[in-house]
């Protein structure tokens, strides 16, 4: 382990054999700096293979964040699996778990996606967390497989959105409980109750894709064809990730991932959705920054996955793009440039120390300084009233 060598991560590389840990030998530094606050079906894959014991212990040995021109040493060889959760179509996958509204979120999450994730990440009754959960996608599916579930979600109407799904899939029969708080998930300590900490077994989310969103389409008389539903919230707020440029949005999503470690359970993994996107042409290589980001955050890079955005039939995939997709792609033949439909997503999956140092805080001590905290917070500001912060249970 200690010579495994793989490429540069800011550059993507091929899949490598599946089960194959990945190395980590890190070495002390200091913290990356925070940004200035802005205004499936589990049944087809098996799950990936135990890492060994001796790995184990050797990625454990320390949880300090590299220096970004170690990176490239440290990503040992990742193991790869295919998720095939594209075999029914989106509309076919959200038909009766999500209510009307869903359809107008410009960027949701495959519901198959996060399925497999759960189902093979975590255990009936475990904790599952999206701080960016959208319409609640995650949610939703981790409550149909017995899971709990907790999101936070930065734009109000998304908010309610993901709160009728919720209320959705209990109605439906789902009995775990499931909670959405309002706020900017780049300040959880903030809106999460001390109860989560140290409990989350799994995150699922996926960072904002910018310019690049599904959206929908529509054909008038005389108008041709428009999009709409195609863009997050209002484009002139800048505390929303979407909005605020892309090396911004690594930096606050780096600040997200390393919120997160205190709610996660020693062991626990995250799983992250990404694809690259296009910006005139050029490939924006999403995934691989990512892989950086939570680097830089302090997790363990464990697997890169590929979910299928395709129908994997029995010779080939059968694609399922957008209207917009398909006219970027033929538009882009036509002057001369060979490009594909995006067939696949990447999944990221990192997780946390299965050990804590001598010199780390249990997640009782965090809880006890989360409980403080609010009580200082509470004392200071009346909990009821113009006053009051946005951010509560659902």
């Amino acid at each position: 382990m200690s010579g495994a060598r793989v490429p540069d991560p800011t550059h993507p590389g091929a899949h490598r054999q599946e089960g194959t840990p990945v190395a980590d030998d890190r070495t002390p530094l200091s913290p990356v700096p925070e940004p200035s606050p802005g205004h499936a079906d589990a049944s087809v894959d098996g799950p990936t293979q135990r890492i060994p014991r001796a790995v184990i212990d050797d990625l454990d040995t320390t949880t300090a964040v590299p220096p970004t021109d170690m990176v490239e040493d440290l990503v040992g060889d990742v193991a790869v699996s295919v998720w095939t959760t594209a075999q029914s179509a989106p509309v076919t996958q959200r038909r009766g778990r999500y209510v009307p509204g869903s359809t107008a979120h410009p960027a949701k999450m495959l519901p198959a996606v996060a399925a497999h994730a759960i189902a093979h990440y975590t255990r009936p009754g475990d904790l599952v967390l999206d701080p960016m959960c959208g319409i609640g996608t995650t949610l939703v599916e981790a409550l149909h497989a017995g899971r709990r579930a907790v999101g936070v979600e930065y734009e109000p109407h998304w908010v309610d959105v993901a709160r009728a799904n919720l209320a959705l899939a209990h109605d439906t029969g789902a009995t775990p409980e499931g909670q959405v708080f309002h706020g900017d998930a780049r300040r959880l300590s903030s809106l999460l109750p001390a109860e989560y900490l140290g409990q989350a077994a799994l995150v699922v989310t996926s960072p904002p894709y910018g310019p690049s969103t599904h959206g929908q389409v529509a054909v008038a008389p005389g108008a041709g064809v428009q999009k709409y539903h195609h863009l997050y919230g209002n484009t002139l707020d800048r505390g929303n990730l979407a909005n605020i440029g892309h090396h911004r949005l690594l930096s606050g999503f780096t600040r997200i991932l390393a919120g997160l470690t205190a709610y996660l359970r020693p062991g626990g993994h995250i799983a992250i959705t990404i694809r690259p996107w296009r910006e005139h042409a050029e490939l924006i290589d999403l995934p691989s920054q990512i892989l950086t980001c939570g680097l830089h955050a302090g997790l363990i890079p464990v697997e890169r996955n590929v979910a299928l955005l395709a129908r994997a039939a029995d010779t080939d995939l059968v694609a399922r793009g957008s209207f917009f997709q398909r006219d970027f792609i033929r538009k882009q033949r036509e002057a001369g440039l060979p490009l594909h439909l995006i067939a696949h997503e990447d999944v990221l999956i990192f997780r946390t120390p299965l050990r804590r140092t001598a010199t780390s805080e249990t997640a009782t001590d965090r809880r006890q300084a989360h409980r403080s905290r609010d009580r200082a917070r509470h004392t200071a500001e009346p909990s009821d009233g113009p006053g009051a912060p946005e951010s509560r249970a659902a």
